[in-house]
């Protein structure tokens, strides 16, 4: 195990932070990437007791600021979270699509063993909503393959799709059942995002106007409420376009016990690519390189899937969290959709509560914080101070993310467990 605890978190408000005239179409920021980076980065530290002075090194993990915000050269502005304590300390940004967040982590992790470092800040942040639909759907398709993909119209709905269809078909399931489903993982998504305060569809949000908290609901609806985004896909399915930030403070676990810190050990990590392209894939119906993963990081905290209480898996689309849900070891392969209408992984479930948080389905997906953000948030419930809904059942000690990148390309899957 890699002895470094988390020691601190916090996460800001997701939403579309920005105020749009429909008549000019101007769009006006409400809460820069700055502001976001700032309020992470100092409510971090004070979670953790601590100040700038305190921190060797500072990660950033963000995807695409460049396009979604003209800033490149990120990492340099978290100087600005205590100009006097971090003036002078190293600061790098960490970019890897949609699992920029965790590999943020992973490379502060790694200094932090090395001995390099004693105390590391890790940042993640996105502001997306600055661009218009478009320039969404383009900057996030040049985390594609583009020579391949990007280039030749496949947007990553589409690229999803491609999974969707390869899982439908390889295990023979009708139209009706699969989009049930989905359906039903979007609303479990609905329903925890509701008690989420800091969540993009939270209370009083469309998903609760509507009441979409049933797999029913949602297929109630209108075709012009829930249309087809890339088939068999429908808007529904889709997580949001979000902007905000989460932050995390790490450090040797002696160390952190010996301050009187709260202490949630990093008990395993695993980082595992898949080939680039869909097309050089050997199929398109489970994660093989997020199995991989979630090996080597079971395997390093010497745990099985019986170990975990709770999970905050990586839905981007419905169908990933099938497919992350399988590759857990939560339920076996193309079982995980029954499992899911049978209303396992839910709060309530005394084995393993599944995207507490409301998932990117719910809480939002910043792409390049969500990394950090699933960290921050299983750090909140196993500290026992949850951020929304809580097991009902039971008072967890460990638990898993599983964060992807691209397609499904990169896949980070962390273990974390609390020590008293």
């Amino acid at each position: 195990m890699s002895n470094v605890s988390i020691v601190g978190a916090y996460n800001s408000k997701f939403g579309s932070l920005v105020k749009r005239n429909k008549e000019t179409g101007e769009i006006t920021d409400l809460n820069s990437i700055y502001d976001l980076m700032l309020e992470a980065g100092r409510g971090a530290l004070a979670d953790a007791g601590l100040t700038g002075k305190d921190v060797d090194g500072v990660w950033v993990g963000s995807c695409a600021p460049g396009q979604f915000a003209n800033q490149e050269h990120l990492a340099a502005f978290a100087a600005e979270i205590d100009p006097e304590g971090l003036r002078f300390k190293p600061m790098t940004r960490c970019e890897d699509a949609c699992a920029s967040g965790s590999v943020a982590l992973y490379d502060a992790l790694y200094a932090v063993e090395a001995g390099r470092v004693k105390v590391a800040l890790v940042l993640g942040v996105e502001k997306m909503n600055l661009l218009d639909t478009k320039g969404v759907t383009h900057a996030l398709a040049t985390c594609s393959y583009w020579a391949g993909e990007g280039s030749k119209g496949y947007t990553f709905p589409g690229l999803f799709a491609e999974y969707a269809k390869g899982y439908k078909g390889h295990y023979k399931l009708d139209d009706a059942e699969f989009a049930r489903m989905l359906a039903t993982v979007s609303a479990l998504g609905y329903k925890n995002g509701v008690d989420n305060p800091l969540a993009h569809f939270g209370k009083g949000g469309p998903s609760d106007k509507l009441g979409l908290f049933t797999a029913d609901a949602i297929l109630g609806l209108a075709p012009e409420k829930n249309p087809v985004i890339a088939d068999p896909l429908h808007l529904h399915d889709c997580s949001l376009v979000t902007d905000g930030s989460a932050a995390l403070v790490i450090m040797k676990t002696d160390e952190a016990k010996k301050a009187g810190k709260r202490v949630v050990e990093i008990a395993g990590i695993g980082h595992a690519n898949e080939r680039f392209g869909i097309t050089v894939r050997p199929n398109m119906y489970e994660l093989m390189a997020g199995k991989e993963a979630v090996r080597r990081a079971f395997a390093e905290a010497k745990i099985t899937i019986a170990d975990v209480d709770l999970a905050e898996v990586h839905d981007c689309f419905t169908i990933n969290q099938l497919l992350t849900t399988e590759a857990l070891g939560l339920s076996r392969d193309g079982r995980a959709g029954y499992d899911y209408m049978e209303g396992r992984f839910t709060r309530d479930d005394a084995k393993c509560a599944v995207n507490l948080s409301g998932g990117l389905k719910a809480k939002g997906h910043p792409v390049g914080a969500t990394g950090v953000s699933m960290h921050a948030l299983l750090y909140k419930q196993l500290v026992g101070e949850p951020i929304g809904a809580a097991m009902s059942k039971k008072t967890p000690s460990v638990g898993v993310t599983f964060n992807v990148g691209g397609s499904s390309v990169t896949n980070c899957v962390s273990v974390l467990r609390r020590l008293k």
